[in-house]
């Protein structure tokens, strides 16, 4: 159901419906990519006048505010009218649009019936539905009407939503839903299905949600999880042909969904505050390289599609001696997505750009290293610019936001980084300023005493869900919680500076174009031409002490490493002097300083603009409470 991006196919249903295939080779599966009839219906309904971009803009700006859920809660409660008071309360308080979902609103239920009318043409014994984000109520109004319809139809839900104790609240609140299945439905699934064919009550299946009678039934958990070598490569051969007959192809680039691993190694070890994407399933496995590049050779032979979505939450660093070589290698003009730790170094990101990688997420979300540590990053600020610097050396665009809120910080953290934003204007910049919300499954939510341990479901559900508080606890994923962190002018301040920043950086140039020898280990001049809007346009150059000094911090570096360094070089310098070289080359903004560490911040080519319309590769998920581009995005 709604709100899956136009330009992807669902990895759920494509991976499920090979699984079926694997162990009910007999069973007859139809899909129904009710997300892209949705955008279609809208688009002929209502002539012309709501495009499948109004969907695009929906789905990836809507989460936050429950907007997506709000279109079809009316059809869930049968109710045209309903919470369309909340809803204007809460957008004028928030200063949040909503014209398009309450121009879509009216189309909701003449879909959703003609959703269920193909659904009950094809006669099925079971429907399942994947629910991630804001799928929920779609998914939900369409199986309502299915059981009212059909009362001998088993519906089952499944996918994000149902994680944890969501997926228990989702069924015991909706009678209409047979089964949730929480957790992976790799295993879940068909043991589900065999016990439909035997009639038998399904006992053994772990985390399955079901009904004894009148009584909803939540089975254990199990530790365990799935195997990668038990994770398929994904069918999407009906997705493609749904594409091509449908009127929003001419709409989008579609992209094909990859996953080559599950968790998240670096939250295994200090997983990010913020963050829940993961769920209960952080423990980090991927599949062998060789699995994951057999699943993607034949899936671009298969579909004649060059743009893959790597959905990895975090890229196996081991792939970088196997998995990114055969891509590099594989003579195809990919364009692929990925996300990445943000601390990768210059020949990673070489390798990156040779395998096809132009977009990556890297969850920088700070250039401060306090606030970072915080987060519990385990990067530093410095090291993040160096990411941008070095990724707009090799054509990688990144994606980022700038987040705050954070338990701990202070005003200086963020004014010694507002200061320096000017100087990075040539750099790619944040998507957006952000104050991290409260996800449910983040360790911000499951250890109170990190600083939110007031907290209450989103208020965005008061538009969307008739439920009771208690009830609403379990079912959501987003929470309200007093701000945290900087507030009030140094607030106001950071989101002037990102705006001037993304405002400046499409004419802003800091590049160097000459290096008399460019042998580091020498004295020769640097010239760095400065076209950065707000700055005076002049080529800087630099000698001496000065230039050997911006050489080294090409490479983040603190004045007792540059002084090792230049000693190395056989250059005699003080400690005084390396650092009145570094205070200038700061104060003419050519280099960036987090605490004790400075990085260089002029590139080495002319930058290449391209229109983010060109490159709209949104992240599948966001991060720390962001209306993620997709993503973040950033995590």
């Amino acid at each position: 159901m709604p709100w899956q991006l136009l330009e992807l196919p669902s990895l759920a249903i494509g991976i499920l419906r090979r699984r079926v295939a694997q162990t009910r080779p007999e069973a007859e599966v139809r899909e129904v990519h009710a997300a892209m009839d949705w955008a279609g219906f809208l688009l002929a309904e209502s002539g012309g006048a709501l495009t499948p971009h109004d969907y695009t803009h929906v789905a990836e700006t809507g989460l936050h505010h429950g907007l997506g859920d709000w279109v079809f809660a009316g059809v869930l409660y049968d109710d045209d009218r309903w919470r369309e008071f909340e809803l204007n309360r809460y957008a004028k308080a928030n200063d949040v649009d909503i014209d398009v979902v309450r121009r879509m609103r009216p189309y909701a239920r003449p879909f959703v019936e003609r959703v269920v009318d193909e659904i009950l043409s094809q006669d099925p014994d079971v429907v399942g539905f994947t629910t991630t984000f804001m799928q929920n109520v779609p998914s939900l109004a369409v199986a309502r009407l299915l059981k009212q319809r059909r009362p001998g139809v088993r519906t089952v839900m499944g996918g994000a939503n149902c994680d944890g104790p969501m997926g228990a609240a989702l069924h015991r609140n909706h009678r209409f839903v047979d089964f949730a299945v929480r957790g992976e439905g790799e295993l879940a699934f068909p043991a589900l299905l065999e016990h439909l064919e035997a009639a038998t009550p399904p006992l053994d299946v772990p985390g399955l949600c079901w009904w004894d009678g009148d009584r909803p039934v939540a089975n254990p958990e199990s530790a365990a999880q799935v195997p990668p070598g038990l994770i398929p490569a994904p069918d999407y051969t009906d997705w493609q042909r749904a594409l091509e007959a449908s009127p929003t192809r001419t709409f989008v680039e579609p992209k094909l969904a990859v996953e080559g691993a599950r968790g998240c190694w670096w939250g295994e070890k200090h997983q990010c505050t913020f963050c829940g994407l993961n769920g209960s399933a952080i423990a980090f496995r991927s599949k062998d390289a060789d699995a994951v590049w057999q699943e993607v050779s034949g899936l671009i032979e298969r579909h004649r599609i060059l743009d893959l979505v790597m959905v990895d939450n975090i890229l196996d660093m081991g792939y970088f001696g196997s998995l990114l070589p055969r891509m590099a290698a594989s003579g195809w003009d990919l364009r692929v997505h990925y996300e990445v730790k943000s601390n990768l170094r210059p020949d990673q990101l070489d390798l990156l750009a040779a395998a096809g990688v132009v977009h990556i997420q890297p969850g920088i979300e700070s250039l401060n290293a306090r606030v970072l540590d915080l987060m519990d990053k385990g990067v530093g600020g410095a090291r993040n610019v160096s990411l941008l610097r070095d990724c707009h050396d090799r054509g990688l665009t990144v994606s980022w936001n700038y987040l705050y809120g954070f338990p701990g910080e202070r005003d200086a953290d963020y004014g010694t980084v507002i200061d320096q934003m000017p100087a990075l204007v040539h750099l790619q910049p944040p998507g957006g300023t952000i104050r991290i919300a409260l996800e449910r499954f983040s360790p911000n939510f499951e250890r109170p005493e990190l600083g939110f341990a007031e907290r209450a479901p989103s208020r965005i559900y008061d538009h969307i869900y008739d439920l009771p508080p208690e009830e609403l606890a379990d079912l959501v994923y987003l929470f309200d919680t007093p701000p945290q962190g900087i507030r009030g002018e140094i607030e106001a301040r950071l989101h002037r500076a990102v705006d001037a920043w993304r405002a400046a950086h499409t004419t802003s140039s800091l590049v160097m174009v000459a290096d008399s020898d460019g042998d580091s280990n020498s004295d020769g001049e640097v010239r760095i031409a400065d076209r950065r809007h707000g700055w005076p346009s002049r080529d800087h150059l630099l000698h001496g002490l000065d230039a050997a000094v911006y050489r080294l911090t090409e490479r983040v570096r603190t004045v007792p490493s540059v002084l090792r360094a230049l000693a190395e070089q056989g250059r005699q310098a003080s400690q005084d002097q390396v650092a009145a070289a570094l205070a200038g080359l700061r104060e003419l903004g050519l280099v960036y300083c987090d605490g004790e560490h400075f990085v260089a911040l002029a590139v080495r080519d002319l930058p290449v603009r391209v229109s983010p319309q060109r490159m709209s590769l949104t992240p599948l998920a966001p991060a720390g409470g962001i209306p993620d581009p997709f993503p973040e995005g950033a995590e």
